[in-house]
């Protein structure tokens, strides 16, 4: 009997310390407490530096500056043909014939499985559309407003140049997501680095690195859709929630965790078609309205414009931003946020883009490069100089360690963001929090399906297996609710990062069949002009 009870206590002594530091501290605090030393080692451990500069960030960018000679500029040349692409203006080339069936969704929103895993079921605007829902999130937001609080103005041109550069590393991994997908009995498609770097891998001769890359890639797959996919989501949400809401007491973050913890998970648990439905509706929306909004600011300060520009190209080449140090310094800050926005290089968006109806894997690489385009070179640009433009009257000093101190109060992330919009449209706070929590809300759900099919690739297709990943995902939405930019911040990029090591061995193993699958495609398309 003793024996037993002593088994007992010793189960619940740790949930009871924890209840007594939570009282003590207050939860969120707690939380991060700890969560930071989990977000310090996995960064430490990605972030490894060669000459002073992360390796991840050399290999990202010197690779996207690769596929971009290699295939001559394809970011540009080809831009007017990929419009034509999602336009439909080859369509007829493009058409395979497959019919429309409703086929078992495994308890996931049936319209998102729709447009991500059904063979002939998603044009190239809805995969692109699909894609872009994942990746314009609060990385446009929150992370612009950390680039340039961090780094200065400077950081938006090596974020635009980044984002040109990414275009290119799009369309080759989307090009292969197409490529080596696998469709599953039922007709499902199963797309994304793990497949074509698998049987990409297996054809060269190289089976076995190409399952070890395949599952590396699937692991930090998946802790990219517990970070930059899920919490450092919530964790800009709550920041504008608590902001407009005037919350300060300790906690706070918690509770609202848990409340986008069960509305996220109401989606991708219950399979609420109609919820997915409205969302799927109002995000598209939502973006359009948050660019008029951009826009109205910028065009409102005409004046003030070719300053801003000119700013940003002076702070690229002469930074003086405090805690930047050099250009590579302010480089770095726009390379990781570019980066992280657009996810280029990390593979993601070759999951939703792999199930798109064509017979032309290169067709779809095309419309995937649209994608970084619209995310950083636009959106993100917008956004930077709406914050540039607020602060040419002196709200904040750039530079220090991201959060800012604006009349007194500390603001970080969307909260810069929020803070520019006040200024100049009224009850601006009310908007921007409605699309920060939308974006947020959108962008987990994406990234919850890209966790997922990493999680079915390494445990296989089961339901328990997919309770269990959604069980978990759940759980950093309140881990960032509850933590502090910081950390949370750090473990995404972490994640996020950690990505682009096995999906670059699959790109440059594979990249000629790409070159392949890109002259067949311009060939047919030649057919019809002629």
């Amino acid at each position: 009997m003793k024996k037993y009870l002593l088994s007992i206590f010793t189960l619940i002594l740790p949930f009871l310390t924890f209840a007594q530091e939570v009282a003590e501290k207050g939860l969120d605090q707690r939380i991060d407490e700890g969560f930071k030393p989990i977000s310090d080692t996995v960064s430490n451990i990605v972030f490894f530096e060669i000459g002073g500069i992360p390796f991840v960030l050399i290999l990202l960018v010197g690779s996207a500056l690769f596929f971009t000679i290699y295939f001559g500029f394809i970011n540009i040349r080809r831009f007017p043909t990929a419009i034509n692409v999602v336009r439909g203006k080859y369509d007829s080339i493009d058409d395979h014939g497959v019919e429309k069936t409703e086929l078992p969704v495994d308890g996931d929103i049936p319209d998102t499985i729709r447009d991500e895993s059904e063979e002939g079921e998603v044009t190239h605007f809805q995969a692109l559309a699909t894609a872009v829902s994942g990746t314009v999130g609060n990385g446009n937001i929150a992370g612009v407003a950390l680039a340039i609080a961090l780094g200065g103005p400077g950081a938006t041109f090596w974020m635009i140049v980044c984002g040109l550069l990414g275009m290119s590393s799009k369309f080759v991994e989307c090009t292969l997501g197409v490529q080596y997908r696998d469709v599953g009995e039922d007709g499902t498609v199963y797309g994304g680095p793990m497949y074509y770097i698998s049987k990409g891998l297996k054809e060269k001769g190289f089976a076995m690195l190409g399952k070890i890359a395949a599952v590396f890639f699937a692991i930090f797959c998946i802790g990219g859709s517990f970070g930059g996919g899920n919490a450092a989501q919530s964790n800009q949400a709550t920041i504008v929630l608590k902001d407009l809401m005037g919350l300060t007491n300790a906690g706070a973050g918690f509770w609202i965790g848990v409340v986008l913890a069960v509305l996220v998970g109401i989606i991708i648990i219950g399979g609420i078609k109609r919820i997915a439905s409205v969302t799927e509706k109002v995000v598209p929306f939502m973006a359009i309205m948050y660019l008029i909004a951009c826009l109205y600011i910028i065009l409102s300060n005409f004046s003030l414009i070719d300053d801003a520009i000119g700013l940003i190209f002076k702070e690229a080449f002469n930074p003086t931003a405090i805690g930047v140090g050099s250009v590579i310094g302010v480089l770095l800050v726009g390379f990781k946020r570019a980066a992280f926005s657009n996810e280029a290089g990390a593979g993601s968006a070759s999951i939703a883009h792999s199930a798109v109806k064509t017979k032309y894997s290169a067709s779809e690489g095309l419309v995937a490069l649209l994608e970084p385009f619209i995310d950083t070179v636009v959106i993100c640009t917008m956004t930077a100089l709406v914050i540039i433009i607020f602060n040419f009257g002196g709200a904040f000093e750039y530079g220090g360690e991201g959060s800012v101190m604006i009349d007194g109060v500390a603001y970080e992330g969307a909260g810069i963001t929020s803070k520019a919009f006040a200024q100049y449209i009224p009850y601006s706070d009310v908007f921007l929090t409605i699309a920060v929590v939308l974006f947020a809300v959108s962008t987990m759900i994406s990234w919850s399906y890209y966790g997922l099919q990493s999680w079915k690739f390494l445990f296989g297709r089961g339901k328990v297996a997919d309770l269990t990943y959604k069980f978990l995902f759940l759980t950093f939405v309140i881990v960032g609710a509850a933590a502090s930019m910081g950390s949370i911040w750090a473990f995404s990029d972490a994640m996020i990062f950690a990505m682009v090591f096995p999906n670059m061995i699959g790109l440059f193993f594979l990249f000629p069949v790409v070159q392949k699958q890109l002259k067949r495609y311009l060939d047919a398309i030649k057919t019809i002009k002629e």
